[in-house]
């Protein structure tokens, strides 16, 4: 996949960075990847991508294949390129990079790069599996209704769950 390409690490060879592990292999706490840790959205091709900020979001098994799902914007650029090309990248960071990945949410990739200094711990590769959006009478607890009703008050900020098989996964050495 070429996205993995986009991250510019001060002149190092991808392969002397990462080492390519099973999904099984990954040994952070997911509740720790997707809860506090900053991960980064990136599709498109070398020549034209996207990146942006996640939150929320999950790993398991779906149609008995390792998959990572998380939750989108529905107004994202990011989603736009995921849906033209079927492929993405979920890269977490380290806490010290927090800034620079802050970065990634106030930017538009429309029109600046934002990959080019960030460095990754881990790097997961996907193939889209599949694009919904919830109805609110899909919810049944009132924690979840009222999440929903207070994220939906615009139509821009309707959210999409975004699932994607695991095809690769990339850990920092």
């Amino acid at each position: 996949m070429e996205t993995i390409k986009h991250i510019n690490i001060k002149k190092m060879n991808f392969n002397q960075l990462f080492q390519q592990i099973s999904p099984e292999e990954i040994s952070d706490n997911v509740f720790t990847l997707v809860g506090k840790d900053f991960y980064v959205i990136t599709a498109g091709k070398e020549a034209h991508y996207n990146s942006m900020i996640g939150s929320g979001g999950g790993m398991g098994l779906l149609f008995k294949k390792p998959t990572i799902w998380g939750l989108f914007q529905a107004n994202r650029y990011t989603l736009e390129l995921i849906r033209k090309e079927h492929t993405y990248t979920m890269s977490y960071f380290p806490d010290e990079k927090k800034e620079q990945m802050l970065f990634l949410g106030s930017k538009s990739g429309r029109d600046s790069d934002k990959m080019k200094e960030v460095e990754a711990k881990l790097i997961i590769e996907c193939r889209l599996t599949q694009i919904t959006t919830p109805n609110i009478t899909d919810f049944y607890t009132k924690e979840a209704r009222d999440y929903i009703n207070e994220a939906y008050k615009d139509a821009n900020d309707y959210r999409n769950y975004v699932f994607g098989e695991i095809t690769h996964v990339w850990a920092r050495k």
